[in-house]
């Protein structure tokens, strides 16, 4: 008996010797890098790919030195069942740990890009696409359609006028959905509860002062005459006279061909400002920060025309016989 325990004693030190020894092991490959390289790589996790794969793509990329090891780690810690796809930029540099916490964290990498104020919704779903994020067309359907913006809470058919001007970012190939609802949400964030109020003393619902921003953006890249260009747009309501603002009817024409003529003046659409009484039904692109609050806030004048000038700011008039002159000057050579 006594040489039996001794026996199993041994088998025992054994056992807890070579167990100290693997755990030992497995540590030291957990906290050691495969390589001595900091050139990181992009290395992608695609959706539905096994935790096995994954550890023998990053063994034959030279990520990891022991797929088998590193599978043994990710079980003992729970990484091999919290990983997120996605990419992820990653060099030989980085331990096995170290790895694993990224892929768990989902530290993927971000693809950015900068949607300018003015961009209507097929220039938003041009940027997109090339950008590589999402098909033009799926994208520009998803934003025309109703039952979408119903849901998305937005009072009109389309989504146009409500994809805020900014710098986003989004891991790769982001649905249509997900790019939209970010836009949308940045521009809840910026139309705050003081804009409503005053929206609400002009006499305005949310979807008119973005309406009317989406005006002012188009008629003016300068920044200094928004407010300007805003009141002159708020004395023409007052007194009752039309808008008469060639971007509403730019818009309202469907494939325009970049020259403006006196017949589409003419044309009686739901956005030629020339013909019909007010604001236009929606708004015609989606106007940045400055157009919304020169929307709300117009500077105090009389003014109520305006022409381009050679150097692309705008001369101002109080009375139809100074803004024909203003014409005659600048846009006749008279």
């Amino acid at each position: 008996m006594k040489k039996f325990l001794k026996i199993l004693l041994a088998f025992s030190l054994i056992a807890i010797v070579i167990t100290g020894i693997a755990a030992y092991d497995l540590f030291r490959y957990a906290h050691n890098p495969a390589g001595a390289t900091n050139a990181p790589v992009t290395f992608e996790i695609k959706r539905g790919q096994s935790f096995n794969a994954v550890a023998e793509y990053l063994d034959q990329q030279g990520f990891i030195a022991n797929p088998i090891k590193f599978r043994v780690i990710a079980r003992y810690t729970g990484h091999d069942k919290t990983i997120k796809f996605g990419e992820y930029r990653l060099s030989p540099s980085m331990t096995p740990i170290d790895i694993l916490e990224q892929f768990s964290k989902g530290n993927v990498v971000l693809h950015k890009v900068t949607v300018p104020e003015g961009f209507n919704l097929a220039d938003v779903a041009a940027r997109m696409a090339s950008r590589g994020f999402c098909d033009k067309e799926t994208f520009f359907a998803l934003a025309t359609d109703p039952a979408f913006a119903d849901r998305m809470q937005i009072p009109a058919d389309t989504v146009e006028g409500y994809l805020f001007p900014d710098t986003y970012h989004f891991e790769k190939d982001p649905a249509p959905e997900t790019i939209i609802t970010a836009m949308i949400s940045r521009f809840r964030e910026t139309f705050d509860s003081k804009w409503e109020v005053r929206a609400t003393e002009l006499g305005f619902t949310m979807h008119d002062v973005v309406t009317f921003a989406s005006i002012i953006e188009k008629e003016t890249g300068i920044a200094e005459e928004r407010p300007i260009v805003s009141s002159v747009f708020h004395n023409r309501l007052k007194l009752g006279m039309r808008l008469a603002s060639d971007p509403t009817v730019i818009y309202g024409i469907q494939e325009f061909d970049g020259n403006l003529t006196r017949k589409h003046l003419k044309e009686k659409t739901a956005y030629n400002t020339y013909m019909i009484n007010g604001l236009p039904p929606g708004p015609i692109a989606n106007p940045g920060l400055k157009s919304i609050e020169a929307a709300l806030f117009p500077s105090d004048t009389d003014y109520l025309f305006f022409v381009a000038k050679p150097d692309r700011s705008h001369h101002f008039s109080k009375t139809y016989t100074e803004h024909s002159q203003a014409v005659r000057k600048y846009q006749l050579g008279g």
